[in-house]
């Protein structure tokens, strides 16, 4: 499949997601197996990557990320393949979890910063390590994802340090033999 991992970084009020503003996204493409960053300035470079995906994959993507990269896009984002890691666990547990605490108890792997931290950084006028941030943001979700595609299962440490697995199915919905294949691999949702 041509799936993209993404993750995005805002700068505003993060109470007020409708005047944050995008600071880079970074995507991890499987189909080249490359890592990219982008600017706010170079979203338009991006969108052929998300339109071309068979499917979008982020993590607490669903209420954060696509609403807010949704205010750059002519289409409509809300429309696309889209697995939202966060939701697949909330719906199994009941409970959000941190990124973090999910890829330390699964992978042995953390993030590297802190949204606030990009924001220092973005105010700085650093966004080359803004993008180095989300980039390893994007390669724990992928690392994620894909452990818990190949074991239906993750793990999340206790406070008193135990780790309980939690199952998930993150594979892509099953396609019906009766359903037509169009032979388009586009995301047809700009308008005409």
């Amino acid at each position: 499949m041509k799936e993209i991992v993404f993750d995005i970084e805002t700068y505003g009020n993060i109470k007020d997601q409708a005047n944050m503003k995008v600071t880079v996204v970074s995507v991890y493409h499987y189909e080249t197996d490359t890592y990219r960053s982008f600017d706010e300035t170079q979203l338009g470079d991006m969108w052929p990557l998300f339109e071309k995906a068979d499917r979008i994959i982020g993590f607490n993507s669903e209420h954060f990320d696509i609403p807010i990269l949704n205010k750059y896009y002519t289409g409509d984002l809300f429309r696309f393949a889209h697995l939202d890691l966060l939701k697949v666990i909330k719906d199994s547990t009941g409970r959000r979890y941190k990124l973090d605490d999910l890829a330390k108890a699964t992978l042995q792997m953390q993030k590297s910063a802190d949204g606030l931290q990009a924001m220092q950084w973005y105010e700085a006028g650093e966004i080359e390590k803004i993008k180095q941030y989300c980039e390893q943001d994007v390669r724990v979700t992928k690392e994620l994802y894909e452990f818990g595609r190949k074991n239906k299962m993750i793990y999340y440490p206790t406070l008193t340090g135990d780790i309980i697995p939690i199952a998930v199915d993150f594979d892509p919905p099953v396609r019906h033999i009766n359903t037509p294949d169009t032979g388009r691999s586009i995301n047809l949702t700009l308008p005409l």
